[in-house]
């Protein structure tokens, strides 16, 4: 999961964007479209527009054909000829709405550059959109820093502090932690799959196998023929979630608003960095 071009220069990021009509679900003004009906009242013919913005002129009368239909009128006619063929050129309707397009596309420039200057940061905040952006089947995700690395034998034990101060330990191998680049200070995110969390309500005074134990109060409960969702507020501003039993919730008295805590072993935290 490391991803090397984290440590790489991040050119500037700009936003950018086109503007496009629609009627209904079907596109009916575009850039291009808009190109091929300046062209053609340009050159009075539907084959030297379509040459002049370099588009096939089959594909040019399909535009023009949808555009047509799409727009419930004429936006270009054919007249017949005589000796010399007939003419192709916008009617009234068509007109406009090269006038129409071009003022809303020069309000759309304006938008994206307001945009821009107010993401003049954004590069900055790469590394959370790119949190934002990330996928996986685990229920729990969470971005921390490397507090503590413990070799073994084998294995290395990780432990990440989150945010709100909170810490938990992961077991993965030696090979792992090496080809992440983990060292203390680091950036890394452990995820938690829901049912690998045990739910407990008193620890105190407990011996426990489970290496990890986050304490927080109940924040919802989402009960299922079987099993239940429990989420819970973590005490340093988190959330996490477990699937438990429904039995197993009536067992423990747990309610909106009740303290709790959550348990999971080491071995069950994935690492990774981006």
């Amino acid at each position: 999961m490391a991803d090397s071009s984290a440590h790489q220069h991040i050119a500037p990021l700009t936003l950018d964007g086109q503007l496009w009509l629609n009627a209904g679900e079907q596109r009916l003004a575009s850039h291009g479209r808009m190109r091929l009906l300046a062209a053609i009242a340009e050159t009075g013919s539907i084959s030297a527009a379509a040459r002049a913005i370099k588009m096939s002129y089959k594909a040019a009368w399909d535009a023009v054909d949808q555009m047509n239909n799409l727009a419930g009128e004429a936006l270009v006619e054919r007249s017949a000829g005589g000796r010399g063929g007939g003419t192709t050129r916008l009617t009234a309707a068509g007109s406009r709405l090269i006038e129409d397009f071009n003022a809303l596309d020069a309000l759309h420039r304006d938008f994206v550059e307001r945009l821009n200057r107010e993401a003049e940061s954004l590069s900055d905040n790469l590394p959370l959109l790119r949190k934002l952006s990330m996928k996986s089947s685990a229920r729990n995700q969470f971005s921390g820093t490397v507090s503590a690395i413990r070799q073994g034998a084998v294995n290395d034990e990780v432990e990440l502090t989150l945010p709100g101060g909170q810490r938990l330990v992961a077991v993965i191998t030696q090979e792992s932690a090496a080809s992440l680049g983990l060292a203390e200070g680091s950036e890394a995110f452990a995820l938690i799959k829901a049912s690998s969390v045990i739910i407990a309500v008193e620890t105190e005074g407990t011996s426990l196998s489970a290496r990890n134990c986050l304490a927080g109060t109940v924040e919802r409960l989402v009960p299922g023929a079987v099993n239940s969702e429990v989420v819970l507020a973590l005490d340093g501003g988190e959330r996490l979630a477990a699937i438990i039993t429904r039995e197993s919730v009536e067992h423990l008295g747990l309610a909106e608003g009740s303290p709790a805590s959550a348990l999971f072993k080491a071995s069950s935290v994935i690492v990774g960095t981006r």
